[in-house]
């Protein structure tokens, strides 16, 4: 299967062009991403020898009420600045003050390619900390990172659980996602270090009984749970980077699968169309003669 890359490739490659440009350029890119998040590449007031990285989500208020905006001064420090108008968060990049060094110059796209990662980071990490400090946490975290679909995040004392509500729009999306929770259950059979992964369809699990979790035939709840071993800080920063866009990974392969599966009938169509069509019988054609001897064809 294939893994959803966690930074956005457009600004990464925009960036990259920028930084290595022999002179200052205009620019003003708006680029789309999951989740309903967009990113506003620009020169603030115009001025080309600077580049305002802003980004939109609808959900940062959720996000900010478990540390986003201390983790983003943690992580961007000095390049934080006032947020452009429409937008959540804004990155500020002088590219006069960029580092010589090539290596570091690729840190600092790396870091600004990641720069929805990270905004999402904070309430993993948050609750990450509750349960390495053994406190239990607080109540689920709730993030609503679409109009319908939900991710809550609830730390105890071993373990720290991960819920995605996601909505099915059809009914055999909800089919080929069960074999693909299947599958994640089969995983911990083979590695005894993956997450235990919980699927339930229609009706929220035990851990939101309760709670305002919505409940249909095209509901779904998939489950993580994470262990000490997963939330340690050496691993921490793969466990958030995998699990942080597990719903645009799961529906990205139901759509693979469903094209797939739409290609082969095809294929398998036209087949049948040519075996029908071999199989049909020729018309038969039989000379007949007149009484004056002349002939004609009777088919």
């Amino acid at each position: 299967m294939i893994l959803l890359e966690i930074n956005n490739r457009i600004i990464e490659e925009t960036l990259r062009a920028k930084f290595s440009a022999g002179k200052f350029e205009s620019v003003d890119i708006t680029v789309a991403d999951f989740d309903g998040v967009q990113f506003h590449l620009s020169n603030p007031d115009g001025d080309k020898s600077k580049l305002m990285l802003s980004i939109s989500m609808k959900f940062f208020a959720d996000l900010q009420k478990y540390g986003a905006d201390e983790l983003l001064k943690k992580v961007y420090g000095s390049f934080m600045t006032t947020p452009e108008k429409a937008y959540d968060v804004s990155l500020l990049i002088d590219l006069e003050k960029l580092p010589s060094a090539e290596n570091e110059k690729e840190e600092l796209i790396q870091r600004f390619a990641l720069f929805k990662r990270n905004c999402f980071a904070s309430v993993f990490e948050k609750y990450f900390d509750y349960q390495q400090a053994g406190s239990g946490g607080e109540t689920h975290a709730v993030i609503n990172y679409r109009d319908d679909e939900s991710m809550y995040v609830q730390a105890k004392d071993d373990r720290v659980t991960v819920i995605f509500s996601t909505v099915f729009k059809d009914d055999d999306d909800v089919i080929i996602g069960k074999v693909f929770m299947q599958e994640f259950k089969e995983g911990r059979r083979a590695s005894q270090t993956a997450p235990q992964v919980l699927f339930s369809h229609k009706e929220p699990p035990n851990e939101l009984q309760g709670t305002p979790a919505r409940t249909g035939d095209n509901i779904g709840y998939i489950t993580f749970v994470l262990e000490p071993r997963h939330t340690k800080p050496e691993a921490r920063e793969s466990t958030i980077n995998l699990i942080h866009t597990f719903r645009n990974y799961l529906h990205y392969h139901i759509k693979c699968s469903k094209a797939y599966l739409h290609s082969r009938m095809r294929a398998r169509t036209s087949e049948f169309i040519k075996v029908l069509n071999r199989a049909r019988p020729e018309p038969k054609t039989t000379e007949k003669k007149t009484i004056t001897g002349k002939t004609f064809v009777r088919q």
